[in-house]
């Protein structure tokens, strides 16, 4: 995991000594919207219409916040307007690279061999981690976003005049905004980011502290789909999607690797149910590389697992009836 500064590359991990051993992830970089006709968004310029064929995705597998954008590319059937580029799992000390590694597809639209050098096309001195996902304009030449947040929003109503486009499903609707933000904020902080701020951790205190608040919201999580099918529901939404991409990742790594290991999630008779519909609805399941994902957590955090040994279980059933269909109204 490294970094560039002043558009130069540096092999660095994160800085866990001048933050008490505590994982701080910085903000997106890229603020950048698609909108129907090209206007701003909520942040950035303008000029990023919503087009067939325009938009470039650069994604990992194993990540779970460009996960997120691959399954609304595939819910929003938006695969045939916006091309991908998949790296490799393996994080060294080049950072996110292409190959021609099973499960990867390299990089068509700049031909480039790292992900940091999509960095430095968009901005020659750009300094900063360099992430996935990644949202590329092929006519403007420079990055949209690296917001995973922003771009699933995008991809959810940007499109939705052009052909093809399944615009059936609004999952930000504006009658559960509030909602939708106010559950988001919680699982963003103690969930999404929380596992990591538990395995990147370097001092005891700031580990307990984070695992005990993610525990806290998984239970919390639990008792509310105790009641209702999903979290803001009736209806499926972005934060259960935003939920997912963690949840289907919890027991295969962050139980052992990241040491969240207080229960499993196979525990949570309800958000083991959750996981398991969201992971049979159509068209996700196929965004799920769970040899991209071990393969990635496993050997390429070396300063969580020096011996790079990739665990062969758990086994888990993700295909098996979920019976969340009796919480429906």
């Amino acid at each position: 995991m490294g970094k560039l500064i002043d558009g130069i590359w540096r092999d660095d991990w994160y800085d866990t000594t001048s933050t008490g051993g505590k994982f701080v992830r910085k903000d997106s970089a890229f603020r950048n919207w698609v909108t129907a006709d090209g206007s701003a968004g909520l942040s950035g310029e303008g000029g990023f219409a919503a087009e067939t064929d325009r938009y470039h995705l650069y994604i990992s597998n194993a990540c779970p916040w460009a996960h997120r954008t691959m399954i609304f590319r595939a819910i929003k059937g938006l695969e045939h307007m916006i091309s991908v580029s998949v790296v490799d799992p393996l994080m060294a000390e080049d950072g996110w690279a292409f190959s021609d590694g099973s499960g990867c597809i390299p990089d068509t639209v700049n031909n480039v061999e790292f992900l940091r050098d999509i960095y430095t096309l968009a901005d020659p001195a750009y300094t900063g981690r360099v992430t996935v996902p990644v949202l590329w304009d092929k006519k403007q030449g420079t990055i949209v976003s690296n917001e995973s947040a922003e771009i699933i929003r995008m991809f959810n109503t940007a499109f939705d005049g052009l052909p093809g486009v399944r615009k059936d499903h609004d999952y930000y609707p504006e009658h559960l905004r509030a909602e939708i933000d106010a559950v988001n904020e919680r699982i963003y902080h103690t969930v999404n980011n929380g596992v990591y701020k538990a395995g990147f951790a370097t001092m005891q205190t700031a580990y307990e502290d984070a695992v005990r608040e993610l525990f806290e919201s998984l239970d919390w999580l639990e008792d509310r789909l105790s009641r209702q099918r999903y979290l803001t529901g009736a209806q499926i939404t972005e934060a259960d999607w935003r939920l997912f991409t963690t949840l289907i990742r919890f027991d295969p790594v962050y139980v052992g690797h990241f040491k969240c290991n207080i229960r499993r999630l196979v525990d949570y008779p309800n958000l083991w149910n959750f996981t398991r519909e969201l992971y049979q609805s159509p068209g996700v399941a196929g965004t799920v590389s769970m040899d991209h994902i071990k393969g990635h957590y496993y050997r390429s955090h070396t300063t969580v697992n020096p011996t790079g040994i990739v665990p062969v279980g758990p086994e888990l059933d993700y295909a098996e009836r979920h019976g969340r269909e009796v919480l429906s109204p």
